[in-house]
């Protein structure tokens, strides 16, 4: 049995604590480790879905969200995939983004999903179906490169 549970909420469903634990993690991750200053909280949140994952002690140990067509792109999008630096190993991501997908296309019935992906994260994506479209381009000075899925 795994030490952790995945759970989807709506931005309305969830606590003010899981909201503050959400945003700490995003922020540990895109802002701290990875040296970006940037506004994470960008008025996207309030009608999302998040996905996210909780330890036994209610840490999230991973978080992203779903946005619905045409909030950051015209098919259903993901973003803010994180992973807390010390659960990377357990391979969340992965599982996460098996769960964005079978979300995306069970509940919203919806069947194209297009990301932002950080370049040195490709193949991760292409491993789940997702294919590069477009050219890499900066984004907070970190390269980039949007991905489409399809079912």
């Amino acid at each position: 049995m795994s030490n952790y549970t995945w759970k989807i909420k709506h931005f309305c469903e969830i606590s003010t604590l899981e909201l503050y634990n959400l945003i700490q993690l995003r922020e540990k991750v895109f802002v701290v480790e990875q040296d970006c200053p940037y506004l994470d909280v960008d008025g996207k949140d309030t009608d999302a879905y998040h996905i996210f994952c909780v330890n036994q002690n209610d840490a999230i140990l991973a978080t992203s969200r779903i946005l619905k067509p045409g909030v950051s792109y015209p098919e259903t999008s993901v973003g803010r995939v994180c992973v807390a630096q010390e659960a990377r190993k357990n391979k969340l991501g992965k599982e996460m983004m098996l769960l964005c997908i079978e979300f995306i296309q069970n509940k919203m019935q919806h069947n194209e999903i297009r990301l932002s992906a950080q370049t040195y994260l490709t193949q991760f994506y292409k491993d789940l179906g997702f294919e590069p479209i477009g050219e890499m381009y900066l984004e907070d000075n970190i390269p980039h490169i949007e991905m489409y899925f399809a079912s």
